[in-house]
């Protein structure tokens, strides 16, 4: 999974790749020319006291040691410029597939978990790049590049090699085989932290008004032990491994000085040859080690990748046809035709063989009682899902048949809960039509009964808003959310319970406006309130996901008894009359 995603993700940077190997290859070069001339320094210079010979071999030396500098500088930059694009192909890549995404594949996922992968996931890898094209190239270099050196200067010596690595690497292998699991733990206590953060940070005001402040801090706490239990146990992985290596290398250091001792000692070899010889060991070793730190963050960097290409591969179900309408009559004509719909592995469907025709300048209602199905009937016609049956109709068209960006182009939807922007109401206003004038704003202000509470701002629509219009009340939200979607003008107006937190007056006034604003369009009104509803020109009646009746009001209180006790719920009987 992870070789899969480097592939596609690097390709694009295959020329900056051989750069840095090429640069690699000079700085490895350096290293390891460097243990060599010192050695000649040593037998030839030091030995032989000709001062000379020392001064041009360690000319040589810095001349080699500034291209080596020169060469890894240039090396880490290329390298980190082409981490940095790949961690932002990434974000890109799992962002765009993010908002291909219908409803039921974010739920499915879980927007912290997104979060996670979108940020943390992507940077395991972003790092793993940034290693690898720094330390985890140079690394076999100079460890091949060691041990042909090494043999070069002692063949019989060199037998160390044959023990030593093998029990360097396999010390690391038993280290390491366990962090894998680990890591997966990691990524799952990461998204658990940022679920119970988010939850609490969304729901401040219900915990305070329950002063359920205590447990709250509880229940991050936990969460925030168990990752530290885990990250725990990955520390101490790592905590042993480098005692290990270190014990490596040293007892093969003291190995080499003992054998290389002998070898002095018999003749067989010269003082400048066992420095560098050591020093070439050393390179091996520490080159073995440095690719080791990479194999430590290659379990973590798998894991991420695993969770980054479940989105990447995670098809929407809502898609768009391959030969779509593009050109539609500017009618607004909505009608569904036996709709049902089930949610993925729900038992029963949620809305059964729904049929009704909202008509461009009337205003169609749809009550019924909590868990009835409204507001998922609503959800259906902008394609926050698909019709599991029947058909969604818009001016005669299948909306599986449309172009999405037409089909949302022609819809104004205000949601059951009214989310704005941080930005300015401004901003907020012109979310769905950026080139609207001051003027345009206003009105649609006016018309949503927001225009007074507005004015009443120093900065009116420079007035600064919060993530989720959290410095505005409820209310207030709705109007702002209401007033975004009639600056937009679509045919086809959609108000999912959006008039819920106005008081009776406000609520009269905004409706009663609305009506020459959108006396061509067509609009459909979910709402619990029946005075909202009570002059539509058309009420549907929803029951347990079935329709029961559909008329005026006039009509059902005669006709529908499930419509005349919502309505006697709330009103008495002359109120209803």
């Amino acid at each position: 999974m992870l070789t899969s995603l480097l592939r596609t993700y690097l390709r694009p940077y295959t020329r900056v790749i051989l750069l840095v190997v090429v640069l690699q290859l000079v700085q490895s070069f350096g290293n390891l020319a460097l243990p060599s001339l010192n050695a000649d320094i040593i037998d030839n210079g030091v030995a032989q006291g000709d001062a000379s010979y020392i001064l041009r071999t360690g000319g040589v030396m810095l001349a080699l040691t500034a291209l080596q500098v020169a060469a890894a500088i240039t090396a880490v930059y290329f390298a980190a410029r082409t981490a940095m694009a790949v961690g932002r192909d990434l974000r890109a890549g799992v962002f765009e597939r993010v908002q291909t995404f219908s409803t039921r594949e974010v739920g499915q996922l879980g927007t912290f978990s997104l979060i996670t992968r979108t940020t943390n996931d992507v940077q395991q890898v972003q790092m793993l790049v940034l290693m690898g094209l720094t330390i985890a190239m140079s690394a076999p270099m100079v460890m091949i590049g060691g041990v042909i050196m090494a043999l070069r200067e002692d063949v019989r010596l060199s037998g160390l090699l044959v023990v030593v690595v093998p029990v360097l690497v396999g010390s690391m292998l038993l280290v390491l085989r366990p962090m894998v699991p680990l890591f997966r733990l990691v990524q799952g206590r990461i998204d658990r932290i940022n679920q119970v953060l988010r939850e609490q940070i969304s729901g401040i005001r219900v915990i305070r008004a329950f002063v359920r402040e205590d447990l709250e801090r509880e229940r991050f706490a936990d969460a925030n032990r168990d990752l530290m239990d885990v990250s725990i146990g990955v520390g101490r992985l790592m905590a042993l491994m480098f005692p290990l290596v270190m014990l490596v290398v040293n007892v093969s250091s003291v190995a080499v000085l003992w054998f290389g001792g002998h070898r002095i000692g018999a003749g067989d070899m010269q003082v400048g040859e066992l420095v560098a010889f050591l020093s070439y060991l050393m390179q091996i070793l520490f080159s073995v080690m440095m690719a080791a730190m990479i194999f430590m963050m290659v379990p973590r960097a798998q894991v991420s990748s695993e969770r980054i290409t479940e989105v990447l591969r995670t098809e929407t179900t809502v898609v768009a046809p391959r030969t779509p309408v593009t050109l539609l009559d500017v009618r607004g004509d909505l009608e569904l035709v036996g709709v049902d719909f089930t949610y993925p592995g729900a038992e029963a469907p949620v809305l059964r063989d729904i049929s009704f025709h909202a008509r461009a300048g009337e205003t169609t209602a749809v009550i019924g009682s909590t868990g009835s199905g409204k507001s998922t009937l609503l959800g259906l016609i902008p394609r926050l899902y698909d019709a599991t049956g029947g058909q969604v109709r818009v001016d005669g068209i299948d909306v599986r048949d449309l172009d999405p960006q037409l089909l949302w182009s022609r819809i104004g939807l205000v949601p059951q809960q009214p989310y704005l922007f941080s930005g300015t109401i401004g901003s907020n206003l012109r979310y769905g039509k950026p080139d609207a004038s001051d003027d345009d704003l206003w009105e649609a202000l006016r018309v949503a009964q927001a225009a007074s509470f507005v004015r009443s701002l120093d900065e009116g629509l420079d007035a600064p808003v919060a993530q989720g219009g959290t410095n505005f009340s409820g209310g207030q939200r709705q109007r702002l959310a209401i007033a975004r979607a009639l600056v937009r003008t679509p045919e086809i107006y959609l108000f999912d319970d959006s008039f819920s937190a106005l008081d009776f007056a406000t609520d009269a006034r905004l409706r009663a406006a609305l009506v020459p604003y959108t006396r061509e369009a067509t609009v459909v009104i979910v709402a619990q309130r029946v005075s909202t509803i009570l002059h539509a020109d058309r009420i549907v009646v929803l029951d347990a996901g079935r329709v029961v009746g559909i008329g005026a009001h006039a009509e059902l209180m005669e006709t529908c008894e499930t419509y005349r006790e919502i309505v006697l719920s709330q009103l008495t009987e002359e109120e209803a009359a």
